[in-house]
């Protein structure tokens, strides 16, 4: 089977399973204490930055909730774009888990800018609505657009101007720095975000996530934070030796560019196919596009893919770092068919 509904369906990196296999051997000390963790905090601190502080995760949920969870109490708010995955697919996670409260911003292409957060300052000292205090984004966001350097870096203007921080929901940041040309550190943490969560298995890794902290201060609870909250890996070595084989001679980039190339790909082949429409602007590993509904059953018998809006009837094709040109073409002849019959 090759699917085109998530890049979580992929398999694992060989590197990074050769990585696993050589972290398997003799006994390490628990928790993150071993030298194999160590490697890759050093890796990701060459990439983000000398003065980061970071933890090791399972999930991407986690990242994200526990992240947003150190910086932000009951009281807060937590400003998101209306399509956040934080807002549509963590199940209330972050509200029942962290207790703060999520208010959406309407988005255009999943993107916000400041002007959309004014509105929210009114709330600033009224002891009736809950406090802003974070700003979360996504990049790449999850309608597969991106954030500039400059945009990313206006929101954070904006938010540390009042007294906000900047989170970013990183689990596909790898992609939008190959779209880029530009590195991990160089769309997040030096352009003012403060918390980031960093991805790693939507882009080769069998599991395992990064929370990262710009700044130290903000993170002096977290090692209880993931301790309680059941995120504190015992066998750490096996998350963190991942990182490193990902961030070792660029393989992210490496992985990140070959998916954004068989999305560009893929939307290419279909664009003129009678009945399709592509709806977003394909900047990363997604596309984004409306079909006949009677082409939907068909090809998602041949091929795995989500209906995006069951309204619309908007589709959403990921592809990954193992998608190649051979599974493209077969995808869009079994489109062509679908489309025709």
């Amino acid at each position: 089977m090759r699917s085109f509904a998530s890049d979580n369906h992929s398999g694992v990196h060989p590197k990074v399973m050769e990585a696993i296999a050589r972290a398997n051997q003799g006994h390490a000390l628990a928790y993150g204490e071993d030298s194999v963790t160590a490697e890759a905090d050093a890796l990701l601190h060459r990439h983000f930055g000398q003065h980061i502080d970071t933890y090791f995760v399972f999930l991407g949920t986690a990242s994200n909730v526990l992240g947003l969870r150190a910086v932000a109490r009951s009281h807060h708010a937590v400003l998101c774009a209306d399509t956040a995955h934080i807002n549509v697919d963590e199940c209330g996670a972050p509200e029942a888990m962290a207790g703060f409260k999520l208010r959406t911003v309407p988005s255009r292409d999943g993107k916000i800018e400041p002007r959309d957060l004014e509105q929210f300052l009114a709330d600033v000292g009224v002891q009736h609505h809950n406090q802003p205090r974070v700003v979360s984004i996504t990049q790449s966001t999850e309608l597969g657009t991106l954030y500039t350097p400059d945009e990313v870096r206006a929101l954070a203007d904006f938010a540390h101007g009042h007294g906000l921080l900047l989170h970013m929901d990183g689990a596909r940041l790898a992609n939008a720095a190959a779209a880029l040309g530009l590195g991990l550190g160089d769309i997040s943490g030096a352009c003012g975000v403060d918390v980031l969560s960093f991805g790693g298995t939507k882009n080769g890794l069998m599991h395992g996530e990064a929370v990262i902290f710009f700044d130290a201060r903000l993170s002096t609870e977290f090692r209880y934070i993931r301790k309680q909250n059941m995120q504190l890996c015992s066998k750490m070595r096996f998350i963190a030796t991942q990182f490193t084989a990902l961030l070792t001679d660029d393989l992210w980039r490496e992985n990140a560019m070959q998916s954004n190339r068989m999305a560009a790909l893929l939307a290419e082949k279909v664009r003129d196919l009678p009945g399709v429409r592509i709806t977003r602007p394909v900047q990363a590993n997604a596309v984004f596009a409306v079909i006949p509904q009677r082409a939907v059953a068909p090809l998602q018998a041949c091929y795995p893919f989500y209906v995006w809006n069951h309204l619309t009837g908007e589709v959403r094709w990921m592809t990954s770092f193992d998608t190649t040109p051979v599974d493209v073409d077969g995808f869009v002849e079994a489109l062509r068919k679908a489309v025709r019959d």
